[in-house]
């Protein structure tokens, strides 16, 4: 009996000091992809070819917000070429935004080369909006994958600056703001008070906001035919954006053509 209590007391010593399971990372830090989905996965391609066709001096990760830089259309609403020909178009800027991306997704794509073989000066990365959609992410899990991101860009590009922007306003529900406050107060925490030297953060949000709310004639979703939540910045919101962060982008790229502002 002695030894038999013995033998039950050492085993559970040793479960004890056994080192706990490592926790599987949520979702949103997980690399995810799309391929079955046939215009992202041309478009993945086609970014592949792109990256190499010219030097790379700056490069946007992101989501849908970011993809619309490429987009020409009615004025006021969908014609953002203008904005990003006045604010990158001789910058070598190359655009990795694709509609629908949540930070799992574009993990996928940092780690399957769309930014293999570039050395921009910064990479400006917006992601983190498709996450509070249908998947629905806390704010924990949203904090980790917007993390899993930055932490990739660093180890893909060493010498790029990175320039994080936190999650913009969007009127969709109570929660979807919450969420986005919280997750923007814990990447502030993390990135905007030292540590890397090499990533600065910055909340450009403000500039879609009137009387601290999202100001709805800011986005171009309401205008849609059927009308949806206000989530994507017109062409002049965008331009709001890219004049809140040119600053910075100056600083980190070291070029003063950075500092434009909008007409």
């Amino acid at each position: 009996m002695k030894i038999g209590r013995r033998t039950a007391l050492a085993g559970a010593l040793a479960l004890a000091s056994a080192p706990a399971p490592a926790r599987a990372a949520p979702l949103a830090a997980v690399p995810i992809d799309r391929l079955q989905t046939p215009w992202w996965r041309e478009r993945h391609e086609a970014k592949l070819r792109e990256r190499q066709a010219s030097p790379v001096d700056l490069v946007f990760l992101g989501d849908s917000i970011t993809e619309n830089y490429e987009k020409s259309g009615a004025p006021g609403i969908a014609d953002f070429r203008p904005v990003w020909k006045r604010f990158y178009g001789d910058r070598r800027a190359l655009n990795l935004g694709f509609k629908g991306d949540a930070t799992s997704h574009l993990l996928w794509r940092m780690t399957h080369g769309e930014i293999d073989v570039i050395a921009p000066k910064a990479a400006v990365i917006l992601i983190g909006a498709n996450n509070l959609g249908r998947v629905h992410w806390p704010t924990a899990d949203n904090v980790a994958g917007i993390s899993a991101v930055v932490t990739t860009a660093r180890q893909k590009l060493p010498k790029t600056h990175i320039l994080l922007l936190g999650i913009l306003p969007s009127i969709r529900s109570a929660w979807v703001s919450q969420t986005t406050a919280e997750v923007n107060a814990a990447l502030a925490e993390r990135y905007a008070r030292g540590g890397d030297a090499m990533v600065s953060y910055l909340d450009v949000g403000y500039v879609l906001q009137r009387n601290g709310r999202a100001d709805p004639t800011l986005f171009y979703d309401p205008n849609l035919s059927p009308p949806e939540p206000a989530l994507h910045p017109t062409p002049d919101a965008m331009a709001r954006i890219a004049a809140a962060m040119a600053p910075v982008l100056a600083r980190l790229m070291e070029d003063r053509k950075a500092t434009v502002r909008p007409q």
